[in-house]
Parts: structure tokens; sequence; C-alpha cells
């Protein structure tokens, strides 16, 4: 019995005690809190749902929790129901019941963890997006692990999800990379608001190789020539990095196609007809204060070129346009702003507001014995994803990234996610797979499996623990989804982790010397293989891989 479960049953009790007792039963909640409490001697799980509906329905909290207990005592799979304080009930389950989560993991597979709640919700996540003037940088990095997970766990809870990745193509900046490039080609130092590093070298060379006649070029048609040619190679870059990093999308688009297909002016005069665009001093703003921004925002400047929001606005209305309902935007830690005004503009088309999402990221440092590291050999002072792997590789920069709240910013040890010892998490996690992967192999050498095991045998406390443990995957995996916190996966992986190398110092699975194998070990066998599946699950959601050796 899952908390899933357990959250039914117990629903379904206390409106059947609400009911018999003609008390309203509409003051229950859709879905009732059941969690784990911090004390396991106080029961597998805990709810205050007597308390949370007591007083609505005209009852003492202590005395509806005193008829639930009653009533759950009596319901199968249920051992015991106590009260506590004021109304709190601890329930722990019969061991049958408890086991059946083992066989619901089994039965599962790959599957486990996942769920149709988002079914029929069309998600357009759009994440990392850096120009391609340069190497991702770290904070670039950090969204392109966190994107990729939380995509991966948005399909797992039924959404269609489209990966984006929005091509910076035009513009000033694009304008200064080709600058750069030409410069270099020349041996001339960077423009004094252009981009250095050695791979600005290394594509104008490049460049050259594909167009010797290059520097021959009228200087307009140089600067078209290396436009065009250096932001492919960049981009080519930036998506075999990406690639390699384990983050790939389904969509790239080109920001300069707004323009191109006159879907920004399409925008601009649909917000003036609609009286959403005013003009002063000789530009044309949108009116985003009426929709709850700080401030009205430019979107046609004074000398008639179009403001950085005019294409953010085609865009947004191109992604409702290709049947998106949810819009999530992944932005860096300066781009606070544009949760007002992109929320504002979707207001201005007469659109639901809650169909943007902007998270902002925070920033992303690289520490050595506590000292800042600057380690970049390609991109000047920048340190980007490909520094950040070949130090310590692809897993740990992954689950190092995601693995806490973007909302905090994050020092990364190099010495601590290089090493190979339980302090390293994604080690600790990654190493408890393999352990498991080992004892299935042992297991397989003996001849022992896993078919109809004995479940409710698996009573000793570590067992529960890790049973219980398991149990809250799928809850943690929903919570992620719906809070857009990918983080979540990662540190319950380090409780799982934790909770199966405490059963195992403990719990002996296979026999040893002389031993007969018994109805226990296969069992605990069997507990094995659900505790393996939940943390090659979680970890597939991470996209950080589940070693059957180390």
């Amino acid at each position: 019995m899952t908390p899933a479960d357990l959250a039914e049953l117990l629903r379904a009790t206390a409106a059947e005690v609400l009911t018999s007792r003609e008390l309203d039963v509409s003051v229950l909640p859709a879905t009732l809190a059941v969690e784990r409490p911090r004390n396991p001697e106080h029961g597998d799980y805990a709810t205050n749902v007597a308390m949370q509906v007591g007083k609505k329905a005209g009852v003492n909290p202590r005395d509806l929790a005193t008829w639930l207990a009653e009533a759950l005592t009596a319901a199968d799979g249920i051992e015991t129901a106590e009260v506590a304080g004021p109304g709190f009930l601890n329930i722990r389950l019969a061991a049958a019941a408890q086991g059946a989560i083992v066989a619901k993991v089994l039965a599962a597979g790959d599957a486990y963890g996942a769920s149709t709640a988002q079914t029929g919700r069309r998600v357009n996540l759009e994440f990392v997006s850096a120009n391609p003037t340069g190497p991702i940088h770290l904070g670039g990095t950090r969204w392109a692990a966190v994107g990729d997970a939380l995509g991966r766990i948005l399909a797992a809870q039924g959404a269609d999800v489209t990966r984006e990745y929005y091509f910076n193509d035009h513009g000033a900046q694009i304008d200064r990379y080709a600058r750069s490039l030409i410069a270099a080609a020349k041996g001339e130092p960077a423009p004094e608001d252009g981009y250095a590093g050695a791979y600005i070298a290394d594509i104008a060379a490049e460049v050259l190789r594909q167009r010797p006649d290059a520097l021959a070029l009228t200087d307009d048609e140089q600067q078209e020539v290396f436009r065009s040619i250096g932001v492919a190679l960049m981009f080519d870059h930036i998506k075999r990095t990406l690639h390699e990093f384990g983050t790939d999308f389904d969509v790239y688009f080109h920001e300069n196609s707004l323009f191109e297909s006159g879907a920004v002016e399409k925008a601009v005069t649909t917000l003036k007809t609609s009286g959403n665009l005013y003009e002063e001093d000789g530009a044309w703003w949108l009116k985003s204060t009426d929709f709850g921004d700080d401030k009205d925002r430019v979107v046609i400047k004074s000398d008639g070129n179009a403001a950085y929001i005019a294409g953010d606005i085609a865009y947004f209305q191109d992604k409702r346009s290709r049947g998106f309902d949810l819009c999530i935007y992944m932005l860096g830690a300066d781009h606070h702003g544009y949760i007002g005004r992109l929320k504002a503009a979707a207001a201005a088309f007469g659109d639901d507001p809650d169909t943007v999402e902007v998270l902002i990221g925070q920033m992303v440092n690289l520490v050595r014995d506590g000292v800042a590291v600057k380690m970049s050999k390609r991109a000047g002072t920048v340190i980007t994803l490909d520094d950040l792997v070949e130090a310590i590789g692809v897993d740990a920069a992954r689950y190092a990234m995601i693995r806490s709240s973007v909302d905090s910013s994050l020092d990364i040890d190099l010495e601590l996610w290089a090493s190979t010892t339980s302090e390293n998490p994604v080690y600790y996690v990654q190493y408890a797979h393999a352990r498991l992967a080992s004892l299935a192999r042992n297991a397989a050498e003996l001849g022992l499996a896993t078919d109809n095991p004995k479940l409710e045998l698996l009573t000793h406390d570590r067992e529960g623990e890790l049973i219980r443990t398991i149990g809250d995957f799928p809850k943690v995996v929903s919570a992620a989804a719906d809070l857009r916190e990918p983080h979540r996966i990662a540190r319950y992986l380090e409780e799982l982790a934790g909770a199966y190398h405490r059963f195992y110092s403990e719990c002996r699975v296979l026999p040893q010397g002389d031993e007969v194998a018994g109805e226990l070990n296969t069992a605990r066998l069997a507990l094995c293989s659900a505790t393996r599946q939940s943390l090659a699950n979680g970890l597939g959601l991470l996209g950080v891989s589940a070693p059957e050796r180390m």
C-alpha cells in the first residue's frame, strides 16, 4: 500500500465515518495528506485530517480521529491506527500491505513513478537558449541539466513536452560577434565591445578555410560571411556539446525567422489595433503596467528599430499558435524583469497570463578548497560546460547542477564531485545501484529468483524503512513536476540510497556458506530488485546513468 493508496483509503473511510454520523462530508478535501512521521516509533504514516476538517464538520478533532482509528483498524492492510495529541492519527501498515509496494514496483518496472496526471497538457519548455557567440557558460550548463530533467519529469507525468532552444541569431550581439571574428582573421585585437578567447581565433580560421576570399570582400560582404558561417560554426559546437552532455532539443527556433516572416510586424500591428500600444517620444510602448508589470515597455524604439521585447512578443504568439497551453521559460539570474513583461504581453493579446511561466536560475561558481576557480582555456575568462565536464564528468556535472534548487546560487566543489567516496552525492547514489546490480548477479549465480516472493515476511525495521522510502517515489516525482523542482528527485535518491545501505548492513540477503536459501532470502532479493528499479528510474529522470559496476 503506497502513500497514495493509503490516502485514498483514508478519504473513503473518513467519508463513511462522517456520513454514518450525519456530518458534512463536503468538508473533506479532494486529497488527504499522508506523511511519514519523523519518529518511526510513531508509526509508518501519519495524518492530521481530523484536525483539518473536525471543526468544519462540527465535531471535536480528537473525537473524529478516534472514530477514524476504529474504522481504519478494521480495514484490510492496516495493523494499527492510534490517536495522538489533539487529533493526529498514526498508522502502521500490516506487513502484507507494506510488501505490496515491492510487488507494485516490480510489476511496473521502468514505469514506476510515472503517472497520467498531466496527460493532455502541451508544454513548450524553452531553456539554455544561449547566444551563438560563444561556448555555453556555467549558467547555461545549469539550465541544460535542470531543463532537460524537468522535461523528462513532466513527460513522465503524461505531459506532451517540446524542448525548445531559442536561437538568438538577430541583433547587435551577432554583429559584434562577426566583427570580432573579422578582427581575429586579420590578426587584430578584438573590438572594444567584442568577444575574446581562443575560440574566436579558431572559428575565424575555420571561416577562412571555408571562404579563403573572405578578407578580400567589401566590408559589408565580410560582415555577412563571417556572421553566417561563424554563427553556424558556433551553434554546431553548442549543439554537439549539449548532446554529449545528454541534452537534446526537439526544436531549434531561429529568432531571425520572426522578423523575416513578418511575425514581429504582425504582433505589433495587433497590439496597436487593440490599443495596447501607445506612441510617446517617437517610440511605441506596451501598456504593460495595465497588466501587472512594474513599468511600460518600449516595443519599437524611436529610431524605428524593434526592441528586444518585440521578438519576445511575437515568439510567444508563435508558441500559442502551435497549440501549447503552457509556455515555460527558463532564464538566467539577470532576467527577473521578464516575468512581468511576458505575462503582460500575454494579457495584452487577450490571453491567460498563466500560460506563461518563467523560472529564474541563480549563479553557479566553481570552487576548490573554498576558493573560486578560473580554469577556462578556450573562452577567456568564461568557464564553460566543456570545462566542467572535463573536470568531473557528465554524470557528476548534471547531478551537481540539478541537486540544488535553482532559486539559490550554487558552489560546485570540484574536488568533492570528482571524488569516489560516499561524500560525493552522485557517487553515493550510483554506488548503491551498482551494489544492487552486483547482488543480482550473485543471486543469479546461486540460481535464486524473485518469483512469487512472500513479501509479508519483510517485517524488519530496516526493511520497513526501505519499503516506505520506495513507496514515496511516485509522490516525489509528482511534486517535482508540479513545483518544477527536479532537485527533489536527487535528494530523494540520496535518501533511498541511505535506506538501502542501512538495510544491507543489518539484513543479509543471500545465503552464506552451506546455508540453504529460504523464503526470507527470496523476499529480500525482491526488495533489492525494487530498490534497484527505483534508483534506476530516478537517475533516468535526471539524465544520469545507473551503472552496473563501479
